[in-house]
């Protein structure tokens, strides 16, 4: 058995053709969207990732803001930022890049960030409107995980999915989204590298999401046949980016996502897809 791949490069293309109507029908009423982005450090693949966000947003017609604050910045600059975009008009959305430099405050600073501008849904009113069931910014990995696997018609209604990975930005919100009955309508497990045996958890799930940041930590052995694997965690070492699923796991599974272009983009898309529904809120 070969996986088939869940390509989400093409899928992302499809996401922004959809969003360019969208972008175009705002700019018929005056209107054009805004991202924001708050970058604190020198971290490269964090300063990557931001750079892919901005041409992202040129590349639809979306406007952006990019702020960068050295290593050495204070948690009161970086609250002053936050204050400075939560007011700005042209701002529709924006995302505090993770991680931060140690000694800041990354979880103060997301609870200074106005929700209804909350890019990356992870403000703590649209993580409880997700358990509630509610309408809300949704966090964009786990947003583009379960769009990846609904796009490649992979079963998910009364389904087993093992979520490795309990982190704020993937596992959390990922469990709570999958187990909603009017999304994904699934049975879901969360595990975490704490736990002896992952294995004998994610051999029984018919989807596994890897979500630890720990390369190759699912092998083929610990994949049931026909199972559906997605590699959201990654990690980089020497400048590699390396995923947690072991590139055996390809023979065992029936759909798999790669380690570049599976998830990554869909994250993006997904990103620029909240920015854009958060203008039309605000457009009315």
């Amino acid at each position: 058995m070969t996986a088939r791949t869940l390509d989400g490069e093409a899928l992302a293309a499809t996401v922004k053709d959809d969003l360019r109507s969208r972008v175009a029908a705002l700019a018929e009423r005056g209107i054009t969207p805004g991202l924001g982005t708050v970058l604190v450090g020198d971290d490269g693949p964090s300063a990557n990732y931001v750079s892919m966000k901005h041409r992202d947003c040129a590349e639809l017609g979306i406007a952006s803001v990019d702020r960068r604050l050295p290593a050495t910045a204070t948690q009161a600059e970086v609250a002053s930022v936050v204050a400075e975009l939560n007011a700005d008009p042209a701002v529709d959305a924006f995302i505090l890049q993770y991680p931060f430099p140690a000694g800041l405050d990354y979880t103060a600073a997301i609870l200074a960030v106005d929700p209804a501008k909350d890019a990356d849904g992870l403000h703590p009113v649209n993580l409880g409107l997700l358990v509630m069931g509610e309408d809300a910014p949704l966090a964009c990995t786990p947003f583009g995980i379960l769009s990846l696997l609904e796009a490649n018609h992979v079963p998910l209604a009364g389904r087993h999915v093992v979520i490795v990975g309990r982190g704020l930005t993937i596992g959390r919100p990922l469990a709570n989204l999958l187990t909603l009955k009017y999304r994904a309508n699934a049975a879901v497990t969360v595990v975490h590298t704490g736990v002896d045996d992952i294995g004998a958890y994610t051999r029984t799930a018919d989807v596994v999401v890897a979500a630890a940041g720990s390369p190759g930590l699912i092998t083929a052995d610990m994949v049931r046949p026909g199972a559906a694997v997605v590699a959201a965690g990654v990690s980089f070492r020497d400048g590699r980016l390396l995923s947690d699923v072991d590139d055996g796991v390809a023979e065992v599974a029936a759909w798999l996502s790669p380690r570049v272009g599976g998830v990554g983009p869909m994250t993006r898309a997904m990103l620029l897809a909240n920015t854009v529904a958060a203008a039309e809120r605000s457009a009315g």
